[in-house]
């Protein structure tokens, strides 16, 4: 049975023993909180659904965070990335509150709060990603079953059409000749792979396997190995670069790489172009070139759903009316 009784001038404490069950125990500031909360307890047990809410209702947000950062972020493809989003997280007042307490209304407060911030709308499903999977392995993990998602009951803002950048008329031809030798093949092999900069920049030679035609992604961002094809050119591309014992194929870090496709996009007077544009140009080159199945384009391109897979592929009109007319990808129609 539930014992309540006070303790000071603004506290209530309920104390509950029943056999078979733990002795459960919270404070309230007022009575009616505490005779609520016994019987929704005393309830739950007598249908023998209780869950202990000891763990949930004694962690805050920010020490489940700091555990996050510890246990699970640095198995991430980037922890770096990870931690300094729950660090950031951690410095909003909310993060001070236990993880029972927080509902779905403060998440959307937290939304809110971000958006008038200036963030945008994926950045902030991002930081809504985080705290959703924090929850899931706080109940499953942690041992706090009786903790809910709140994140789920929480509307997300949109987030708009992904980027159709592809090249038009001569762009390529005149980007790749703003481009030093060096950086040229690096847009080169994006155009060939589709792979990602980072997986670009961080490609050692002991990855490529020049005899078998690929190139071993061992961890990539969806934190999954993949293999990449290598079609003649990008071989080509390869085999024409120096080879090293060590330290990136292309010499390039992910930095580097943004740099130089701005400068090279500057001076070429190719407006609102970025390097992720060319997994863009890629992959619909993949849908309108090859007779590759949209399975064997998303085993290149490593997109873990259909749906990330469409957002990427753009294709031009002209080639659909071409494939209406009966021909064949990759035909040029000469």
């Amino acid at each position: 049975m539930a014992t309540i009784r006070k303790r000071g001038p603004a506290q209530w404490e309920v104390r509950i023993r029943k056999r078979g069950w733990p002795v459960t125990c919270k404070t309230f500031e007022t009575k009616y909180d505490a005779t609520r909360w016994a019987r929704e307890i005393e309830s739950e047990m007598d249908r023998g659904i209780f869950v202990s809410r000891v763990e949930a209702e004694s962690t805050t947000l920010s020490e489940a965070l700091d555990r996050y950062i510890d246990e699970y972020a640095p198995n991430l493809s980037d922890p770096r990335r990870e931690k300094n989003r729950a660090r950031a997280i951690q410095r909003r007042p909310f993060a001070s509150r236990f993880m029972a307490t927080i509902k779905g209304k403060d998440i959307a407060a937290f939304v809110k709060e971000r958006q008038e911030e200036g963030a945008g709308p994926n950045t902030i499903r991002l930081d809504l990603a985080l705290l959703s999977k924090l929850f899931e392995i706080a109940a499953t993990d942690w041992g706090m079953e009786s903790l809910s998602n709140p994140v789920k009951r929480a509307n997300k803002p949109k987030v708009p059409a992904g980027r159709s950048r592809r090249f038009q008329d001569d762009e390529e031809e005149r980007l790749l000749a703003a481009c030093d030798e060096r950086f040229a093949c690096v847009v080169k092999f994006a155009l060939e792979t589709a792979m990602r900069r980072e997986e670009i920049a961080t490609m050692v030679w002991s990855q490529v396997d020049l005899k078998n035609r690929s190139v071993l992604l061992p961890r990539t961002k969806n934190g999954e190995s993949r293999t990449v094809p290598l079609s003649p050119a990008a071989l080509n591309i390869l085999k024409s670069l120096p080879r090293t014992i060590s330290g990136p194929v292309f010499g390039m870090n992910k930095d580097k790489i943004t740099r130089a496709m701005k400068a090279a996009a500057d001076k070429a007077g190719v407006p609102d172009f970025r390097f992720h544009d060319l997994r863009h140009e890629a992959v619909s080159r993949f849908f309108e070139n090859t007779n590759l199945d949209v399975m064997e384009i998303r085993a290149i391109s490593g997109h873990k759903s259909m749906q990330m897979l469409a957002r990427y592929s753009h294709l031009r009109t002209g080639r659909l009316a071409d494939r209406l007319a009966g021909m064949k990808r990759g035909d040029t129609g000469s």
